[in-house]
Formats: C-alpha cells, structure tokens, sequence
C-alpha cells in the first residue's frame, strides 16, 4: 500500500503531521512526533507582535502612569505570553532540522508587509523545508469591503513569494466572503498550499469582573465537516495542495479529510491530549481502514469524495440545506 503524498512540492511518506502548536515547542517531543511517525513537523507560529516588542524596545517595561495608556497597554501582549524571542524561535528550527530526518515547516503570523517580507526571509534563512502563512486577521472596520479585505491577503502572498524560495503555504479562516475565488487568486499568485483552517479563539465574558477573558476549548470531530465541506469544493478547481486542519482525531477522520482532497492532515488537539504516541494509532488506523475497503493508494483516494467527484454533488451546495433541515424530528 502506497501512503505517501506531495504537499507543498514536498514528498512524504503519508500525508499526517503534528499542526502549529506548543508540540514543536520541546526536541524531545519533536523526536517523539518522528518516531510515532510524522511526515513533517510543524511549528507554532512566529507573531510580528513580538518581533515588534523586541525591535522598539521592551514597551511594557515603560512605566506607565496615566490610566488610560495603562489599559492600552494592557491589550498588548506581555514577553511571558511568547513561548520564544525571534532568535530563539529560528534556533528552535535550526535544532530541529538537526534532529529530525522529516521536513521541518515554519509558520510565521503577520500584520504588516514589513513584518511577512523580513522574517519570511529570516525564517528561510534558519533552514525551514517550507512556510506556512496564518493569516488571522479580523475585520472590524465597517468601511472595509470584503474584496479590500481579500485583496491584502492576496498581496501578503505575492510579497512573500518574491522574498523567499521555499514552498509557501496560506493557512486561511473560513470566514471569507467568497473563498472560492480568494482561493482562486491566491492559487494564480503562486501559493503552492492552502490550508483550511485555522481557528478563531473567541474571547468569553467573564460578567464579574465585567472584562473580556480568553477561552480556549480544543477541537473535536465535529469540527472537521466545515473543512472537508470547502476541501472538497476546492480539490480541482486550484492547483495549490491542499491541508487539513482541526477536527482529526481518528484514522477515519483522516480518511475524509483526503477523500475530501487533503494532500496534508494536520493534527494537534488529539495529540495535545493523549500526547505524541496518538499520530502513530490514526495513522495506523487510516491504514487499517483503506486495507479493509481495498484502496492501494492515498492517490487513489484524494479527492474521490470532491464536489467535481461526489455521486451527491448537491451535498455540498444548496440542495442539501433542505434535506438536512428536513431530517430534523421534534422528540426523535
């Protein structure tokens, strides 16, 4: 049986792999994460918050004593809520390309063109296979049109493909107006990934002490249908490879994500839980699976479930909406 699989022009034994999280943060996780057999190792994202911190100066080491630049400042993050300075983080990617015989993608969070274009270099400088952009960005401005808003994601892309070499991915929300055609876009601007999707982490309301709080829940199953929902809308129409992230905890998750059309799975909440060990159990579990229903290839599955391949092409448009909504029994 022929696991592997191309993403980002990269070749892989199969197509999972740990996501952008705290996972990377340690080498003797990372060498877990080889052993339990990833195909590349992903790292938690580098912010252009704290590159901006460390560039202008330490601003919360400014004493502060008018209230209203206090609580200002408050909204910015604090050097304890960065895991790695800059330096640290591309020493972080030099020891792990030592240590590890499996591609190593960096990923890199950005708010201006400054920040994508200089350390995009500077991280393919320190050795990554390939990078992944997370654009999470929410737009709050009521003047701002959704094509403005999609226009700069496209642009964010074309700059950093005239910096950098390697492979470069666009990790995407799924909250764009119109994400088959930024999709579009970005294919025809030379993104050679797209991964879909990374997760808003929506403040809860702590109605006490009357202040907005962070709230973190991971992920479950239920949340990988959105992203094989647009995987498979997306498989064919782009020529970019195509990733899946949130929501695989099992080999059978797995399975949809590439029958959706996944070139990479990407995992994270799962192993945070059960630890590193897990990736080999859905990996083996996505094995079982396809020996069972006699596929001899991931390339034979990919994409067998798409919109362009679906013997029910009407579950992911309109015609399904009804149908769902239909199934619904008060009492059942």
């Amino acid at each position: 049986m022929d696991l592997s699989t191309s993403y980002l022009g990269l070749r892989l034994a199969h197509p999972l792999m740990p996501g952008a999280s705290p996972l990377a943060d340690s080498l003797d996780t990372v060498k877990r994460l080889e052993d339990a057999g990833a195909a590349a190792i992903v790292l938690r994202s580098l912010f252009e918050e704290q590159i901006t911190r460390e560039r202008d100066g330490l601003v919360h080491h400014i004493e502060v004593t008018a209230n209203t630049s206090a609580e200002a400042l408050a909204y910015f993050p604090k050097p304890d809520d960065f895991v790695f300075q800059t330096h640290e983080y591309l020493e972080q990617i030099r020891k792990i390309k030592a240590a590890v015989g499996v591609p190593v993608i960096a990923s890199l969070n950005g708010t201006t063109n400054e920040g994508w274009l200089t350390y995009a270099k500077t991280i393919q400088d320190a050795g990554a296979d390939a990078l992944e952009l997370n654009v999470y960005f929410i737009p709050t401005n009521p003047k701002e049109a959704g094509a403005d808003v999609e226009r700069r994601t496209v642009e964010i892309l074309r700059s950093v493909k005239k910096a950098v070499t390697i492979p470069v991915a666009m990790k995407l929300s799924p909250f764009y107006s119109s994400m088959a055609h930024l999709a579009h876009q970005l294919d025809a601007a030379g993104a050679d990934g797209l991964v879909v999707f990374n997760r808003f982490y929506q403040p809860d309301i702590d109605v006490e002490a009357l202040e907005a709080v962070p709230s973190l829940h991971l992920s479950d199953s239920s949340e990988l249908l959105l992203r094989i929902h647009w995987l498979a809308i997306l498989w064919g129409q782009v020529k970019a490879s195509l990733g899946a992230s949130g929501g695989v905890h099992t080999g059978v998750d797995a399975v949809k994500a590439v029958m959706a059309g996944a070139s990479a799975v990407q995992v994270v909440s799962r192993l945070l839980e059960d630890g590193p060990e897990r990736l080999l159990t859905i990996i083996q579990g996505m094995k079982h699976w396809m020996e069972e229903h006699d596929y001899e290839s991931i390339a034979q599955m990919r994409g067998s479930m798409s919109l362009q391949k679906s013997p029910d092409p009407a579950a992911f448009e309109r015609g399904n909406y009804m149908k769902v909504l239909r199934s619904w029994r008060v009492g059942a």
